[in-house]
């Protein structure tokens, strides 16, 4: 049975390389990664900001399901998929309504403030500039906002393969059934 399993965390924390370290340990399976679809927009976009307008939640939103639906597509197809993106606070409390399977995998990359710094400046694609910021305030969205589910990982002292080592390794830690949404019984943020 093919299976998803969703990477998250703030930016530079690792997820896209993550995801590919994971979907090579697949025999069939695709890296769905959220980056790609948000390029999709070639006009009108509206970015993610710490006050976000409503226009920024219904893009964040309608690039989930983008993913999502195109994930759908592989695992009808019985590819594994591994879909990345900044699935964080409130937001990932609609992910398992979004997601088309009954069950998923869910694992959040946690890396430390100043691994989060070094990573970024190591990249092509740089998050933390002077005109976006520092993003410290999506590190307090991940920690005070976000819910404990699934697999936290603090990634600080491992490379890609290791996390993707310890993600296998830990898989059930990670499962989510998004049978309990229909039950009424999905723990909400703050719960």
């Amino acid at each position: 049975m093919a299976r998803l399993i969703v990477v998250t965390g703030i930016p530079a924390s690792g997820k896209t390389t993550v995801a590919a370290a994971l979907a090579q340990r697949s025999t069939r399976a695709v890296v769905v990664d959220g980056d790609t679809i948000r390029a999709m927009v070639v006009s009108g976009y509206v970015d993610m900001a710490r006050d976000p307008s409503e226009e920024a939640l219904r893009q964040l939103r309608l690039r989930y399901q983008a993913s999502l639906a195109v994930a759908h597509v592989y695992l009808q197809a019985g590819f594994d998929v591994v879909f990345n993106d900044n699935v964080l606070g409130p937001l990932l409390d609609e992910l398992p309504g979004l997601v088309p399977c009954d069950q998923f995998h869910l694992v959040v990359l946690n890396p430390g403030p100043e691994v989060i710094r070094d990573r970024d400046r190591e990249r092509e694609k740089t998050a933390y500039t002077a005109e976006n910021g520092s993003f410290d305030w999506l590190r307090e969205v991940l920690a005070n906002e976000t819910p404990r589910l699934g697999l936290w990982l603090d990634t600080s002292h491992q490379t890609p393969d290791e996390s993707a080592d310890v993600i296998i390794a830990k898989l059930d830690e990670s499962l989510i059934s998004t049978n309990i949404i229909r039950s009424g019984r999905w723990p909400r943020s703050g719960s």
